[in-house]
């Protein structure tokens, strides 16, 4: 976008501001003086790192923040214009920060172009809760609808309209939108784009959901598992893949399920490093509990055609350009730039590989195998504390991440884990007061 178009737009709105993630994949957002735009876009302007998790330390914290040019929409909320860009994260010497999560998506899309000529097309699922408050209560639910239900007792239309028409003014078509299994539980999903597009929207969607809930006097949660006997928060990410020509290469009419010899070769690159890159798929101790049979969660390393209890899905597709794979692995607490490099990273590692793609999952993967050992790796971590054994043990994850990102990583996880491994929680007061 040219630069002038820029300043006429930020122009006409009351705020500009450019959004990024921390490590952790939370939201951050700067609100800049657009007088100044000029001297933002050539270089950048500073903010401190070490305030950001997993960014910087204190002793090297100066950081700046770029815009994305093309990433800018305007977001006409209830009382404000908002200008949003999406930033990237240099160094104080103008270098992209090695920190900066969106720079390792970037350099895993380049690289499978550079080494394969593939290129991808990447649709995210966004699920999210609407409560009554932002704080833990018994009484959070905003309905007791369920899947597809069409009634008044649908109470988060509204809000998902709202979303849809923000949306559709900063030129990005839903494709469809629903209340989920649980209460209180909505999906929205967009067309496909490329992965790096896709991962830039899912940080606008957080930003838009979130305010506009707030208007209609609701809270929006992304927290993946907030009951026991509900469904969980999911973040399930479409991908297909295509050559230099826009080819669709995943597809092959031969084989019985419908997928060629690459896309079966990248499907057991993921199931591979699943395992050592859970800790980015489920990155909270809250994560795991969403692990569990019958919730339409993965616990099977596996995949299958069709099949909604397996790791990896084929989706029908109505025309070979439609044939993709889908990750059911993850969920929206972690950081999408890292979620979306390691799902591509992993395929790709299978294709060099020359990996062998096991048998498809047969029925529901939740009884595979009935003979369950404590550590066992026919499955997904349990927990967060199985998932940083593997990522300590991996590398794998330390090659895409980088040195230093890695060990922000495993530091910023680690005391997260720790920190819930010692807290005493009104379970235990329950179970074992009367001891």
């Amino acid at each position: 976008m040219r630069l002038d178009k820029i300043e006429k737009l930020i122009k006409e709105s009351d705020s500009t501001e450019i959004a990024f993630t921390d490590l952790n994949g939370r939201l951050r957002r700067l609100p800049v003086n657009p007088k100044n735009i000029k001297e933002i876009v050539n270089v950048g302007i500073g903010f401190d790192g070490s305030s950001v998790a997993g960014i910087a330390t204190v002793d090297k914290s100066d950081r700046m923040l770029m815009p994305v040019l093309d990433s800018l929409k305007r977001i006409r909320f209830k009382d404000k214009n908002t200008s949003l860009f999406v930033g990237t994260i240099h160094d104080e010497h103008g270098q992209r920060a090695n920190t900066d999560p969106r720079f390792v998506l970037e350099k895993v899309v380049t690289e499978a172009y550079e080494e394969f000529g593939f290129q991808f097309l990447a649709s995210p699922e966004y699920e999210f809760f609407l409560f009554r408050k932002d704080e833990y209560s018994t009484d959070l639910n905003t309905d007791k609808a369920g899947y597809f239900d069409a009634d008044p007792r649908d109470r988060g239309e509204n809000v998902r309209n709202h979303i849809i028409d923000i949306f559709a003014e900063c030129d990005v078509p839903f494709e469809k939108a629903h209340h989920e299994v649980s209460p209180s539980q909505h999906e929205i999903n967009f067309e496909c784009s490329s992965p790096l597009v896709a991962s830039d929207r899912t940080l606008l969607f957080s930003y838009v959901t979130h305010m506009v809930a707030s208007e209609h006097g609701f809270h929006a949660s992304f927290m993946p598992k907030p009951f026991d006997d509900q469904n969980r928060n999911a973040l399930h990410i479409h991908l297909s893949m295509q050559d230099k020509q826009g080819k669709n290469v995943y597809y092959d009419r031969e084989n019985e399920h419908g997928i060629s010899l690459l896309a079966r070769r990248f499907i057991a690159g993921i199931l591979k490093y699943a395992r050592q890159t859970s800790i980015l798929m489920a990155s909270t101790f809250n994560s795991y509990k969403a692990y569990v049979i019958e919730r339409e969660a993965p616990v099977v390393v596996g995949w299958g055609p069709r099949n909604r209890t397996s790791m990896v899905r084929i989706p029908y597709a109505t025309c070979p350009e439609g044939t993709r794979l889908e990750l059911r692995s993850p969920d929206p607490a972690g950081n999408i730039y890292l979620q979306m490099a390691a799902f591509i990273k992993m395929g790709i590692q299978g294709i060099r590989e020359d990996l062998e793609c096991n048998s498809p999952d047969a029925g529901k993967a939740y009884f595979q195998s009935q003979d369950k050992k404590i550590w066992d790796e026919r499955f997904l971590p349990k927990s967060m504390y199985e998932a940083l054994v593997e990522a300590e043990r991996s590398t794998f994850l330390k090659e895409m991440l980088g040195e230093q990102l890695y060990d922000n990583l495993m530091t910023l996880k680690t005391d997260e884990w720790e920190g819930h491994r010692i807290h005493v929680t009104q379970r235990e007061f329950d179970k074992y007061l009367p001891i």
